[in-house]
């Protein structure tokens, strides 16, 4: 089991910045990706950022240039940096570990609680 505790949400203007966090613990040896996906009302959850193990990135296209994905591997913790957010980005912002189960390439997604992000304009 891998926990994820997601922080630091909040309100904020259009045109700022905020930093989430997620800490992970539990068997985060099994991990090989974090990311970050979110959930506007009414609609799907969808990918925002990703981070390999091997610390390569992948960022949803719509948003690529405002974001940037880290990870601090001694505190086990993944950031989500977003800039210049616009009130579309108002979202539960979700932490998903991807766990490798087998060589095979099975895998296990695990997810945090959410925080919400409430962009104004």
């Amino acid at each position: 089991q891998v926990q994820l505790v997601e922080s630091g949400g909040g309100l904020v203007q259009a045109g700022g910045s905020v930093r989430l966090s997620c800490v992970a613990s539990g068997k985060t040896y099994n991990v090989n990706r974090f990311g970050w996906y979110r959930q506007a009302p009414g609609k799907q959850r969808e990918l925002v950022a990703t981070i390999s193990t091997g610390g390569s990135t992948n960022y949803a296209d719509p948003m690529k240039d405002r974001l940037t994905i880290s990870r601090d591997n001694a505190k086990n913790t993944v950031y989500l940096q977003m800039n210049s957010l616009k009130p579309d980005d108002t979202a539960v912002y979700y932490c998903n570990a991807r766990a490798v189960l087998n060589v095979e390439g099975a895998y296990r997604d695990f997810w945090g609680q959410g925080t919400q992000v409430t962009v104004s304009s």
